[in-house]
């Protein structure tokens, strides 16, 4: 029987460790590929990583019905037999957010992680509400993410955290140094601290400076062991090994990532291909890479080694 985590158990949980976010499967005909998507957790789940984030911006999350949504987070919780805990986003108004909260609760999810209002801009005090009226319509415990139009200050975040006990984690996708620092300055060991930035080990090295060693990878869903190796050695302060890899691989992936928006899901589904873990195409708005692009992923990753 799947046992969900209490916001404190999740928090701790949350506080070491590498965490990925799985691709969501889609078949030929661009649905939803629940056999393939479980086949996923699965072999994820056996490579160590601390939790991980169903539904997500690398999820498509932006691309899923609302019975989609329910079916991928069903079946991460499945599939994770609580061997790994499954972290659900949720994100648009907040009407919706707090419905799709409310389904990850009932299917057994261990968290939230609450993405971005969809559009709209917002003032703080709008954000204060948003995320305050999300973290009180639920017992488990939300990391909020901190990315493109709901940058927190640190004062709101202090508020929400003194307001809602199972806020419990602050995700940053923004890299704006000095706020993280008025952050963690305020709210210190309240909440636990995760680098949510895009291809987030090209910044390991920069957070940890800070006192944030956990990071949520994107290149985990294709090169695990690598990621993995990675990870122990930016943490084991390995700096030959952490050059060699950023010289090797991160640089050149971030150049192919940027190449044109939304790559950084393309480029994490292509490479899911190449090792043989194919979980389909993009949907639109999202392009896939093109075939020159393809094959120059391929040879990075072979570089690496076998990773399956």
């Amino acid at each position: 029987m799947k046992t969900t985590l209490n916001p404190d158990a999740l928090k701790s949980c949350l506080a070491s460790g590498l965490l990925s976010f799985p691709l969501t499967d889609f078949d030929a005909a661009g649905e939803f590929d629940a056999t393939s998507f479980a086949n996923r957790i699965e072999w994820l789940g056996g490579y160590g990583a601390q939790a991980l984030f169903a539904a997500g911006g690398a999820g498509e999350f932006f691309s899923l019905t609302a019975p989609e949504y329910c079916a991928v987070v069903a079946q991460a919780v499945a599939s994770s037999r609580n061997a790994v805990p499954i972290i659900a986003a949720t994100g648009y108004g907040t009407k919706m957010a707090i419905a799709l909260a409310s389904e990850a609760q009932l299917l057994g999810a261990d968290g939230l992680l609450l993405l971005p209002p969809y559009l709209t801009e917002s003032s703080q005090q709008g954000l204060k509400d948003h995320i305050t009226a999300v973290c009180r319509s639920t017992r488990l415990g939300v990391v909020v993410y901190n990315r493109a139009n709901m940058r927190i200050k640190a004062e709101t975040l202090q508020q929400i955290a003194d307001d809602c006990p199972n806020l419990i984690g602050f995700k940053d996708g923004v890299g704006d140094i000095e706020e993280i620092l008025k952050i963690k300055a305020l709210l210190g060991d309240r909440l636990a601290y995760i680098n949510g930035m895009p291809t987030a080990e090209i910044f390991a090295g920069a957070y940890l400076g800070m006192g944030i060693s956990v990071y949520s990878s994107a290149i985990f869903n294709f090169i695990p062991r690598s990621a993995m190796a990675f990870n122990r050695a930016i943490l084991a302060d390995d700096h030959a090994a952490v050059q060699q890899f950023t010289r090797d691989f991160l640089v050149p992936y971030g150049l192919l990532r940027s190449r044109q928006p939304g790559y950084a899901v393309s480029m994490i589904k292509a490479g899911a291909d190449i090792v043989g873990r194919s979980a389909g195409r993009v949907r639109p708005p999202l392009s896939d890479v093109t075939p020159f692009e393809y094959a120059e992923l391929a040879t990075l990753i072979e570089r690496l080694g076998p990773q399956v």
